[in-house]
């Protein structure tokens, strides 16, 4: 469901548009482009624009001042605060203006000053899920992929091209690095720098490069994961991350040895298909250099403490890494 119709930013607007259905309580000094679609029930605010090829679902609210640049799908009920800029050009060198887009589910909070830049790359699309809180001066480079009931806390930043999971909690000030994974129900602390991979259900901290430091036991437990899967998922916490076994043999002692619950499951297909960056090292395997063994050679720098990564490619979000 692509966002508007691909035309470019910048076409004529006028001040208002009309949709049909109940009146829209649209401020008479709110600025709407003539192609964009609100439904009814609408909300805008003093001076908010609204650009091409937008389409605004019923029940959202868009305050005073904040601005959906173009080619952006906000679902309904959803709550756009002051100053939050959606939809701008990506900011990266290699974009020379071609049709990409944005896409927000429903219920998700926008607070005040959040940047959310359109696609860059490929799908040319960024996108947040449902029942997501975006806090204040919130930052989602072009290309990443945000799920559903998500929060990120003040002034947090992802670069370019990151994949963040379901449920996933981010503390303030967490910068993380273009292209890496953060796992369902995974917990960042705040001011972490997050350089690779977060697994699912773990808790990560710390300055760059950030590790894991445990399971996030609280989370999984307000999330209606049961003592079974918990206990299951402590054991092969340890084999992946605490025990020093290469990934290969740490996953085969898991499928012996560990019962295969869903959350267990989820967990060994994360790290065996882990991004370009690899899956972040614990604390203490770090603390007693050891560390999970990636195959391959060029994997192996990972668990080197120190080693340095080949630079990625062009093309991602200069503001954000």
């Amino acid at each position: 469901m692509a966002a508007g119709r691909g035309r470019p930013c910048g076409a004529k607007i006028k001040p208002l548009v009309s949709c049909g259905g109940p009146p829209m309580k649209i401020h008479n000094t709110a600025v709407i482009d003539e192609d964009a679609v609100l439904a009814p029930d609408v909300s805008v605010g003093p001076f908010a624009v609204i650009g091409p090829g937008v389409s605004i679902g019923r029940g959202t609210v868009i305050d005073s001042h904040a601005v959906v640049v173009c080619n952006t799908r906000i679902g309904s009920g959803c709550r756009i605060h002051s100053n939050a800029v959606i939809g701008g050009d990506p900011q990266d060198l290699g974009y020379d203006g071609q049709p990409s887009y944005v896409e927000i589910g429903d219920r998700t909070s926008v607070r005040e000053f959040v940047t959310i830049s359109r696609g860059s790359h490929g799908r040319m699309l960024t996108s947040v899920g449902n029942d997501c809180l975006l806090m204040a001066g919130v930052h989602i480079a072009h290309d990443c992929q945000v799920g559903n009931n998500v929060i990120m806390s003040n002034l947090a930043t992802l670069a370019g091209h990151i994949t963040v999971e379901d449920r996933v909690i981010i503390g303030g000030l967490a910068a993380f690095h273009q292209f890496v994974r953060i796992g369902r129900m995974a917990m960042i602390g705040g001011t972490a720098g997050v350089m690779n991979d977060v697994p699912p259900f773990c808790m990560v901290q710390g300055a760059p490069p950030a590790t894991i430091r445990g399971l996030n036991l609280v989370g999984l437990s307000r999330n209606g994961v049961d003592s079974r899967s918990q206990r299951a998922l402590k054991h092969a916490f340890r084999l992946l991350f605490n025990r020093g076994m290469t990934r290969e043999d740490a996953i085969e002692e898991i499928q012996q040895s560990v019962e295969l619950t869903p959350e267990v499951r989820h967990m060994i297909d994360f790290v065996s298909n882990p991004s370009r960056r690899g899956v972040c090292r614990s604390e203490g395997s770090r603390k007693n250099r050891l560390s999970v063994v990636e195959g391959g050679e060029e994997p192996q720098l990972r668990g080197i403490p120190g080693a340095q990564l080949p630079d990625e490619p062009t093309g991602t979000d200069s503001g954000s890494q």
